[in-house]
């Protein structure tokens, strides 16, 4: 089976030092293809130096560092070949580490440039559903393709953003019991035609893996995991799950079919 992990955070400190063979034993594991997920204008920067497709965003817990520099820095980083979506971007009205006018601004910004380059959407939301419907619904005429990254949301959302045309990525939230067993459910209701599958390493480790790793740090290899989970829960073979959110990803993202995961090109900054 072939997978492609849309959302791997490759940039965090956990994978400083041992990153290629992180991505060794995640193409031993069948993975394609790890879209390096930006978070801030540095990551960006760092997740472009790994010679892997990335995003280039700005999260909304760094919205307050959004000045007049931010967007004309990512329209630049965005004209290179590997970044392949916008983002991460969105609201976060959970942690709050931006205030909420900051936030909006700061997201409102990327999403404009995304209509402009004619980039897909890396998208981000946590307890702030009604707003970022709202901010999404006023641009839906013009929206690009768009993926809710880490859904973990209920009904009314998950259909408010598949009216909204968007691709929903299902990570190993679902296989815990206590706070994603909802997902087992509402993934029968997702498109085969816009369903993804991402780790978002090395956060969410699924809780339903036997052995857990050491220090809890998630990575890439995970990923069939969450697979057999989704296959599960959809009652179908995971290698038919695993083709179509393959496609899905090369299609959303305009990936190489053929794929490749390797040891990054240069050494992540000290």
């Amino acid at each position: 089976m072939q997978l492609v992990d849309i959302g791997a955070n490759l940039t965090h400190s956990a994978f400083r030092d041992d990153l290629p063979q992180v991505l060794d034993r995640a193409r031993q594991a069948g993975i394609v293809h790890c879209v390096v997920t930006g978070t801030t204008l540095e990551e960006s920067e760092k997740a472009l130096q790994l010679g892997l497709p990335c995003t280039a965003g700005v999260h909304p817990h760094h919205a307050r560092e959004c000045n007049a520099q931010t967007i004309p820095r990512l329209r630049e980083l965005a004209r290179h070949p590997r970044v392949v979506a916008i983002g991460e971007c969105g609201l976060d009205f959970n942690r709050n580490y931006s205030p909420h006018p900051d936030q909006e601004k700061c997201f409102v910004a990327q999403l404009e440039l995304a209509i402009e380059l004619r980039k897909p959407l890396f998208l981000h939301s946590r307890d702030a559903f009604p707003r970022m419907k709202n901010i999404l619904s006023e641009k839906r005429n013009h929206l690009p393709p768009a993926v809710a990254h880490c859904f973990t949301g209920g009904k009314e959302e998950l259909h408010a953003y598949l009216d909204l045309g968007l691709h929903v990525g299902i990570t190993g939230w679902i296989c815990d019991e206590r706070r994603g067993a909802h997902l087992l459910e509402l993934v029968k209701e997702i498109p085969r035609d816009r369903l993804l599958l991402e780790t978002d390493a090395p956060y969410l480790v699924p809780r339903s893996l036997r052995p857990q790793p050491k220090a809890r740090r998630n990575e890439p290899a995970f990923l069939p995991h969450i697979l057999d989970t989704v296959a599960r829960a959809l009652g179908r073979p995971a290698d038919e799950i695993a083709a179509e959110t393959t496609r899905n990803a090369v299609r959303l993202f305009g990936l190489d079919e053929s794929g490749s995961v390797t040891a990054a090109q240069r050494p992540l900054a000290a």
